[in-house]
C-alpha cells in the first residue's frame, strides 16, 4: 500500500511539474525579451534620448505584449483553465496577426533607413532577418491553430514560436557590449547567427525536458527546429543573392 501511494504521489507530481513546464518557459522567453530590449530601447525611452520611427516604438509594444499574452495564456492551461484559455486564444490570433503585419513592416523601415544613409545594398540584405523572423513566427503560429486540439502538438508550437523571436533581443546585448563600435547602419548578417543560436538554447532545455518525461523529444521539437536552424543559417547566403536583391528592391521601390 505504501509503495503504491509513493508511485501516485510521484506521477501526480510529475504531472504538475510537466503542465507548468510551459508556463515556466513563457515567464523566461519573457524575460529575455525584457532584459534583451533593456539596453537599447527600455532605457533610451525612459531617459527620453531614444529617436526611432513610429513603427518601431509600435512594433516593440506588439511583440512585448505578445510575451506577456503568452505568459497569461500559458499559465490558464497549466492552471487548468482551458475553457478560457480557448476563449482568450482569439486575442492571440488578432496579436499575431497584427505582429506579422508590423513585422514586415519593420523590415521595410530597415530598407527605408539604410538608404537614407546610402547603404541601399546593406539594407536590402539585412531585411532578410526580420523578413524571415516573422514570417516563420506566422507559418508555426498558423500551425499551433490548426493542430489546436492536439494539446502536445498546439502547446509546443506555441513555444517555439514564441522562441523564434527572441534573436534580435538577445542580439542587443551582443551589439552592446560585444560588437565594437561602427558606422550606422544594419550590421552584417552573419553576426545575427551567434544570438539566435543563444536564443535557441530555450528550445534545447524544452527538448532535455521532452527526453526525461516522454523518452524521445516530440516531432515538433525535431522538424521545428531543424526548420528554424536553417532559416537562421540560409538568411547570409539569401541576404547576398540577386533573387533577394531584386525582390526587397522592387518592395523598396514601391513603399518609397
Amino acid at each position: 500500500m505504501t509503495i503504491l501511494i509513493d508511485r501516485n504521489s510521484q506521477r501526480a507530481s510529475a504531472k504538475i511539474e510537466a503542465q507548468f513546464f510551459y508556463f515556466y518557459m513563457a515567464l523566461s522567453c519573457m524575460a529575455v525579451a525584457l532584459l534583451g530590449f533593456t539596453p537599447t530601447y527600455w532605457v533610451p525611452m525612459a531617459r527620453g534620448s531614444l529617436a526611432a520611427p513610429p513603427v518601431v516604438h509600435l512594433h516593440g509594444l506588439l511583440f512585448f505584449a505578445w510575451t506577456l499574452y503568452f505568459v497569461f495564456q500559458s499559465w490558464l492551461a497549466a492552471s487548468g483553465r482551458i475553457v478560457r484559455h480557448r476563449r482568450v486564444g482569439m486575442i492571440g490570433v488578432s496579436l499575431a496577426t497584427a505582429m506579422t503585419m508590423l513585422g514586415l513592416m519593420a523590415s521595410i523601415s530597415v530598407m527605408k533607413r539604410s538608404a537614407a544613409i546610402g547603404q541601399i545594398n546593406e539594407g536590402i540584405a539585412f531585411s532578410i532577418v526580420p523578413f524571415s523572423g516573422i514570417v516563420f513566427f506566422a507559418v508555426v503560429f498558423a500551425l499551433a491553430i490548426i493542430y489546436v486540439r492536439d494539446r502536445e502538438a498546439h502547446k509546443r508550437l506555441m513555444l517555439l514560436a514564441a522562441i523564434s523571436i527572441l534573436d534580435a533581443a538577445v542580439a542587443r546585448w551582443f551589439l552592446t557590449f560585444l560588437a565594437p563600435s561602427g558606422p550606422p547602419g544594419p550590421p552584417p548578417v552573419p553576426v545575427t547567427i551567434a544570438p539566435a543560436f543563444v536564443a535557441y538554447l530555450l528550445l534545447v532545455v524544452a527538448i532535455i525536458f521532452d527526453w526525461r518525461t516522454r523518452g524521445r523529444p516530440h516531432p515538433v521539437y525535431i522538424y521545428g527546429g531543424l526548420a528554424l536552424v536553417a532559416v537562421k543559417l540560409l538568411n547570409w547566403p539569401i541576404s547576398i543573392s540577386a533573387a533577394w536583391h531584386s525582390f526587397a528592391g522592387g518592395i523598396l521601390a514601391l513603399a518609397q
